[in-house]
């Protein structure tokens, strides 16, 4: 595990509320819907490469189509790709669940042995998240949900974190965030809530990475940060 802000709070701690990602940190979904997207966007005759798929990790849907607009311009099936992805996530999920990141129910087990709130703030609708924890198995594991269609601005602004945390009824700057995308890093660091880096798919540039508490390799190496 790395300290990356000497700083932050001495290890372990009991925060007042923990806040976390959904996709790509808690679940193993970024890949797919990576890979479903970019075989799809070229089926459509729109070919998207992984590299510019990764400009979009964590942020809202929305905010997915102006970017796609601006590179490909107005004509780009934005709506219909990802439609095509989430009806085929939908599919192998309803076959197979929605695979958790290593060490999640670990870390969850933990936290709720040491009566921490947990939050949820994901860049998905809230119907969509929704679905996915039940999926997944751990929508009762929280006590409250910060999605994509509630707040104005998405990632990397703050309100999705400070929600999460106004809805935990506690101070953001108490609660401890998980994140592994750049934009959902930048948005903790805006909320002045202290982050935990999962690696994922992609590395923050020096000017987010600097922002972050601390960085661990997965979820299950976490958990010695609380006690």
């Amino acid at each position: 595990m790395t300290r990356i802000n000497p700083n932050g709070p001495a290890a372990p701690l009991i925060p007042r509320g923990v806040i976390f990602d959904m996709d790509g940190l808690m679940l193993d979904t970024e890949r797919l819907e990576t890979d479903l997207y970019v075989e799809i966007s070229a089926r459509m005759g729109w070919p998207t490469p992984v590299t510019m798929l990764q400009n979009t990790i964590g942020i809202t849907d929305e905010d997915a189509l102006v970017f796609y607009k601006n590179q490909y311009g107005a004509g780009y099936p934005f709506a219909e790709i990802w439609e095509a992805v989430v009806k085929e996530e939908e599919l192998r999920a309803g076959k197979n669940g929605i695979p958790h990141k290593k060490g999640l129910i670990v870390l969850l087990d933990k936290l709720k042995n040491l009566g921490i709130p947990l939050a949820i703030a994901t860049s998905a609708d809230s119907t969509r998240a929704q679905w996915k924890l039940k999926q997944a198995g751990i929508l009762d594991r929280f006590t409250a949900f910060a999605c994509g269609d509630e707040v104005q601005n998405g990632k990397p602004a703050p309100d999705i974190f400070l929600l999460a945390a106004k809805k935990l009824g506690v101070d953001g700057k108490d609660c401890i965030g998980f994140e592994d995308s750049s934009a959902g890093l930048a948005g903790l660091a805006s909320a002045g809530i202290p982050s935990v880096f999962i690696k994922d798919l992609i590395e923050p540039p020096p000017e987010i990475h600097a922002t972050i508490w601390h960085q661990c390799m997965d979820l299950e190496e976490a958990t010695s940060l609380f006690g």
